[in-house]
Parts: structure tokens; C-alpha cells; sequence
């Protein structure tokens, strides 16, 4: 792959090009030259765009695809087709499949389907075999096969000792173990955040305490076992407390957050809207603040779009009963740059990749180019025309975006 990249505004911190517009020269995959005038000697294709950004390639840690079992939802080949358009380079899969992936054959199988993709496909496996909570999947036959983390999506681990058991063993070979933050005794049978909104509109709230009790346990039990835990999607002003004080204490611990957890509070369930239902659900606008804050002193890693396509006979239910989930990788630019600076989203956007063992590569001479090519200025109404997922459940639908992904550079080729 030969091209030549015209007037590109680098963002970059990491690269001797940080805030410059320079051209950018790549053959076979490699960036050759920067420079302020490139000239193009042996008619490479060029890319000129309207206020060109470039970064290093965007990560998401929590994606689902579907397939296997779910393809009405969404396939592996569209799935990262999304990714790409949407300026993701890198994507961790979440096992909530069809079978579930917890064996080697699974985690082969999904990186088998992504094989020479432009986006690089990384899978979670599941923590516990079939996502049951009771007895502990092949974690580390599913690390040989290319699993980068241990995960039930979405399904919390109730027994505490099976927890520590699973933070002891996958320490043994440097395995992250992830837990996703609710009590379910505590949630019961809540579709919303309870709070005042939760009474005025009749819906059963799930009480931020689901969320702080299961976040506090698994923090317990990390500094007994001195493993290495990621805690994803977090929404609650006292998560982001109790995190902020493990990392002083210097636990192994990271943690993530929706982006729709930072734009959208519970207010935004008055009508209804059953796209709106997610997990963890909308908080309130104080805890919204407690999350931006705890993205701008580092206590939260690194932001998700969360994104989990849903078939329309799951999703438009009566809100009681819809399935939780939002599609978000279209969105997520465009989200983030709206409520943040876009150093700063494209900082948080980068950010992970290590955590989850992860390639960095920085937009230098020598270098692979694995990268994101966007607009930060453009701003536009999101709607159903901008969605390339096979599902529509879109909570950014009708709203208004700063930004859009043009697509990527990576692994030799090109999305645009």
C-alpha cells in the first residue's frame, strides 16, 4: 500500500510532529517521510480532505459483534466495516455469542473471520464458562489463541471467592480479569437509575449502591490477591472515589466509561425511548460530572462506545422489556468532541491499548501506519443515514455531533 497524504494537522503527543500540518508519504505500510511539501514522484494515490486530522489509531475495549449466533444483529466483516468508517483502528470483542467464547476453537474461530481487516480484532474471552458465573472457562488456553482479557459481559461475578479465584490464576500468567460493576440482589429487577426521574415516570430504579458495593468487593478482594482487574463501565460519582483511592493504594486496577454514561442523565428516559435503556443506566448530572472529572485526573483509563447491536424485535419493546444496549462506534468522535476538547478526545480515544496488550504505534518516520483520519470541526444532526451497523438502536439518533471520522489507515490498507 503506497499514498500520499496531503495537509493532515497531526495530533500526535507522542510523535516530533505533535500539532503540525505536514504530508505524510507511506509505502508499504510504512510511514517513509513528513514533511511540510511532499512531492509525488511515482503517482501514489493521494489523499486531500476537508480540514484533515491524523492521530494514532482509536482503540474501543467493549465491542459486540454478534456472530457467531447472533448475525441478525451484526456480523464480524460489517462490525469492523462500522469500526473502520468510524475511525477505529483496534476493537476488543465481547463473548456474549452464540456459543459464548470461552474455548481456544472460539477465540480462534472469531480471529480467523477478522484475518486481513484493516481493523485488528482483538477477543475477550469469557471469565466463566458459557457466562454462568459458576465455574472458571480455559483462561489460559484462550490467552494462547489470541484473548486479550476475561469477561462476562454484562453479567456481574455474584460469588466473591470464584472472583479471587480467577484474579490469582490469570496473575499467574498476566491475564486482566474484568468485572462488570453491579449487585445484582441489589439491582433487582431495575430498568433505570433510581432517582427522582425513576419515581416520577413509574419505572423500578437500579440504586447507584448496586454499582458502589460490587466496585468496592472486587477492589477488596484485588489487594488481597494482587492481581490485575479492569473494571468496565462505571457511572456512579462514589465509583470514581473508590477507584481514585485503589490507584493510591497502587492496585493493579483500570476502568472505563460509556460515552453515552457522559452526555446523557436519567432525564432523557421521560419519554420512554427504549433506546435510551443501557447498563449501567443513565445516572444523574452529578455523577456525569464526577466521571468527566475523574477522565481529567486519569482515575477513569479510558472511554468505550459500549457498542452492542440489537434487532429490532429486542429493542422496540415496552421499555420493562427491551433488551439494554446502544449502538456507538458511529457515534463516539462526534460524541466526545461535542462535550470535550479534541486533544483531549483524541487522548482518551488512543489511551488502553496497553492495558490490553496492545501495539502503540506513533505517527513517526519508520513507523507502521495505523491511524485515524477525521474532521474535528464539522458539526451535523446524527441520524439513521450515519449508522452502518447492520442494527439501528442508536441513542445518539437526532442529536448533534461535533466531529466525524473520515476512516483509517492500518494494517496496509485503507477505509476511507
Amino acid at each position: 500500500m503506497n499514498v500520499l497524504i496531503k495537509s493532515a494537522t497531526i495530533l500526535d503527543s507522542k510523535s516530533d510532529f505533535h500539532n503540525q500540518t505536514q504530508d505524510i508519504l507511506i509505502e508499504k505500510g510504512i510511514i517513509t517521510n513528513i514533511s511540510k511539501r511532499i512531492k509525488n514522484p511515482n503517482n501514489y494515490k493521494e489523499i486531500q480532505l476537508e480540514n484533515l486530522h491524523i492521530s494514532q489509531g482509536w482503540f474501543d475495549s467493549s465491542v459486540c459483534f454478534g456472530e457467531p449466533g447472533f448475525e441478525e444483529r451484526e456480523t464480524i466483516a460489517n462490525g469492523l466495516k462500522t469500526a473502520a468508517k468510524s475511525g477505529f483502528t483496534n476493537v476488543a470483542l465481547n463473548a456474549n455469542t452464540n456459543p459464548v467464547l470461552d474455548t481456544n476453537s472460539d477465540i480462534s474461530f472469531v480471529k480467523s473471520i477478522a484475518q486481513n481487516n484493516a481493523v485488528s480484532l482483538h477477543p475477550i474471552g469469557a471469565l466463566t464458562k458459557n457466562s454462568q458465573g459458576k465455574d472458571l472457562a480455559e483462561l489460559f488456553d484462550m490467552t494462547n489463541a489470541g484473548a486479550v482479557a476475561f469477561s462476562d459481559y454484562k453479567k456481574p461475578i455474584s460469588n466473591p471467592n470464584l472472583m479471587k479465584i480467577a484474579l490469582q490464576y490469570a496473575g499467574s500468567f498476566n491475564g486482566l480479569v474484568c468485572s462488570f460493576p453491579q449487585e445484582n440482589n441489589i439491582a433487582g429487577q431495575g430498568v433505570m437509575n433510581e432517582h427522582i426521574t425513576s419515581t416520577t415516570i413509574g419505572l423500578k430504579g437500579i440504586p447507584a449502591l448496586a454499582e458502589e458495593l460490587q466496585v468496592a468487593r472486587d477492589l477488596f478482594i484485588l489487594e488481597y490477591t494482587e492481581g490485575k482487574l479492569h473494571i468496565p463501565t462505571i457511572s456512579t460519582t462514589k465509583s470514581v472515589a473508590l477507584i481514585r483511592e485503589a490507584k493510591k493504594k497502587k492496585l493493579d486496577v483500570t476502568c472505563s466509561v460509556a460515552i453515552h454514561n457522559l452526555v446523557f442523565s436519567d432525564d432523557a428516559l421521560t419519554g420512554f425511548d427504549s433506546d435510551f435503556k443501557v447498563s449501567p443506566p443513565l445516572r444523574t448530572k452529578q455523577d456525569i460530572d464526577a466521571l468527566l472529572s475523574g477522565l481529567k485526573d486519569g482515575t477513569i483509563d479510558m472511554v468505550t462506545s459500549d457498542h452492542n447491536p440489537l434487532d429490532i424485535e429486542h429493542k422496540k419493546l415496552e421499555f420493562d422489556f427491551a433488551l439494554d444496549g446502544t449502538i456507538g462506534l458511529e457515534s463516539a468522535f462526534g460524541a466526545l468532541n461535542t462535550i470535550l476538547p479534541t486533544k483531549t478526545v483524541v487522548k482518551l480515544l488512543t489511551k488502553g491499548k496497553e492495558r490490553f496488550g496492545i501495539e502503540d504505534s506513533t505517527i513517526s518516520i519508520g513507523n507502521k501506519a495505523t491511524m485515524s483520519l477525521f474532521n474535528p470541526d464539522i458539526s451535523y444532526e446524527f441520524s439513521k443515514e450515519d449508522i452502518i451497523s447492520k442494527s439501528k438502536n442508536a441513542i445518539f439518533k437526532g442529536y448533534t455531533l461535533k466531529g466525524k471520522a473520515y476512516g483509517i489507515i492500518a494494517n496496509k490498507k485503507i477505509i476511507l
